[in-house]
């Protein structure tokens, strides 16, 4: 994607700064302290050097995820250094607790795997999901997905079933 885009992107979703609508205490700290947190962690400097912007904010938001959920186990294709920075202890392997699916090849064969083995704290992230909106719209409206993410890069999905059924977007 052009750098020049990025600013009208941002403008458009200026009113979901922040965290700003948001009524749940627990989606406003996630918004707050693991999507948009803005200060330095401590691997910031030695990941994605030579990474373009946008592969170095995606890669340092799921570093942040696997910060906060650490999980024993990612599914993951790409951003390897990234997620295993944000938990050192996990493996990459089949997961129930942190997915990464990425909208390339037969993803909806994958999704559907995915649908089967989903948990309660189980975290779907969706790359380019609007690539493909048609699915993104599919997985908000899916009786398993509780509260979704649109982060317009990526989405972030969560299926927690004692919560109610949310949709936000998020100026990421």
């Amino acid at each position: 994607m052009n750098r020049l885009i990025y600013p009208l992107i941002w403008i458009s979703r200026i009113g979901h700064c922040r965290g700003f609508g948001i009524q749940s205490p627990t989606d406003y700290w996630l918004v707050r302290y693991v999507i948009n947190e803005h200060w330095p962690y401590y691997q910031y400097d030695r990941l994605g050097e030579n990474d373009d912007w946008l592969t170095q904010k995606l890669g340092r938001l799921y570093f942040r995820i696997a910060n906060w959920r650490q999980p024993k186990t990612i599914e993951s294709d790409s951003y390897r250094n990234y997620l295993q920075a944000g938990c050192r202890k996990a493996v990459f392997g089949e997961s129930s607790e942190l997915i990464r699916l990425s909208l390339d090849g037969n993803y909806r064969d994958r999704l559907s795997y995915i649908y089967n083995k989903v948990e309660v704290d189980t975290v779907l992230i969706v790359d380019g999901i609007r690539s493909n909106k048609d699915l993104w719209h599919e997985l908000k409206a899916d009786e398993r997905v509780r509260v979704t993410f649109d982060l317009y890069y990526c989405g972030i999905v969560l299926f927690d079933k004692k919560r109610h059924k949310q949709n936000y977007i998020v100026n990421f």
